[in-house]
């Protein structure tokens, strides 16, 4: 009577090549019926981005108060002509006029309001969103935001 006889080594290669053209057809299957959840290229879409004005308190142990003024979140990323609505809200500070480096944008953010403003970036850089009335140390800032775009 003939035995046969399999080697561990034998085992293992045939579980590894299994699973290999299992998770192969799987994927292959799987990926004719995926859905699209996200996509940058369309240009009808408008993004959303939210921030607020904020500040920081704090007093130092010969009883004078500091502060400090800021843009929350300080860097948002968007892409190269996507349209985005940047929506600021106003929390902390009565006003905050602004404007953002190398654009001809403009506003003022009030506090208990919101100021949509309307972002379509041309070019690819850092623009810089500053508040004029904390644009340096002296006026408890700066308070600059960072808006990357690739």
């Amino acid at each position: 009577m003939p035995f046969l006889v399999v080697k561990k080594r034998a085992i293992i290669m045939f579980l590894v090549l299994f699973l290999a053209i299992a998770s192969a057809s799987i994927w292959l299957l799987a990926k004719n019926n995926s859905v699209t959840v996200f996509s940058q290229e369309s240009n009808d879409e408008v993004r959303e981005i939210h921030m607020v004005t904020g500040e920081f308190k704090a007093k130092l142990p010969n009883g004078r108060e500091i502060e400090s003024y800021r843009w929350d979140p300080g860097t948002i990323f968007v892409e190269k002509s996507e349209k985005v609505n940047l929506v600021i809200s106003g929390v902390n500070g009565a006003e905050h006029p602004f404007s953002i480096e190398g654009t001809e944008i403009k506003g003022v953010v009030k506090k208990g309001e919101d100021t949509i403003v309307p972002l379509q970036f041309k070019k690819e850089g850092v623009y810089r969103l500053i508040c004029h009335t904390h644009y340096g140390k002296e006026q408890n800032g700066p308070m600059i935001a960072y808006i990357v775009v690739d």
